[in-house]
């Protein structure tokens, strides 16, 4: 079991998008990673912890394709919206700026695609000097293999990968 400080610590979600929601994923589907992911952002949002959503746009194009928004149920719950334009959440972005404003030092981890969305910005969290945590049923990938390799091999050398259930906030005092 594992308590969290919701004074430092702050959910980040990435690419829940429609388009990429109804993409077939591994090992579960975006609905299921969908659910996991809203259940964790409650979680927090209740314990007093931030919820960042971030999403990508393809740069260099008049018009981003269908289903590029945030999807609507987690964009009700997000403190802040953070849009990329290359796989990673930090590169060109203000994303560390927004979790420093929240005064985030550790950050929990969910979304699509496990293996490079989510693993390339936990690599850049890595290397700004952030603890990480990696809901495993609150992700999926195009397939259940690169999942599995990122969640088994790469994702443990940045912080722990641990189940929605293991998962506890700590009261604010």
């Amino acid at each position: 079991m594992t308590f969290l400080d919701p004074r430092r610590t702050a959910v980040v979600i990435v690419d829940l998008m429609p388009r990429l929601l109804s993409t077939d994923l591994q090992p579960r589907p975006g609905a299921a990673v969908l659910e996991a992911a809203l259940a964790l952002a409650d979680g927090a949002r209740k314990a007093g912890a931030p919820v960042v959503a971030i999403r990508v746009e393809r740069p260099n194009v008049d018009q981003q394709p269908p289903g590029s928004e945030l999807t609507a149920a987690l964009a009700k719950v997000a403190d802040a919206v953070v849009v990329k334009r290359s796989i990673g959440g930090f590169y060109g972005t203000e994303l560390n700026e927004v979790l420093q404003g929240f005064g985030a030092a550790a950050l929990v981890m969910a979304g699509i695609m496990t293996n490079l969305g989510v693993e390339s910005t936990a690599r850049a969290a890595s290397d700004h000097g952030y603890e990480l945590m990696f809901v495993e049923d609150a992700m999926s990938a195009l397939t259940a293999a690169e999942h599995e390799a990122s969640v088994n091999l790469n994702l443990p050398r940045f912080g722990a990968v641990v189940g929605s259930a293991e998962l506890h906030w700590r009261a604010s005092s």
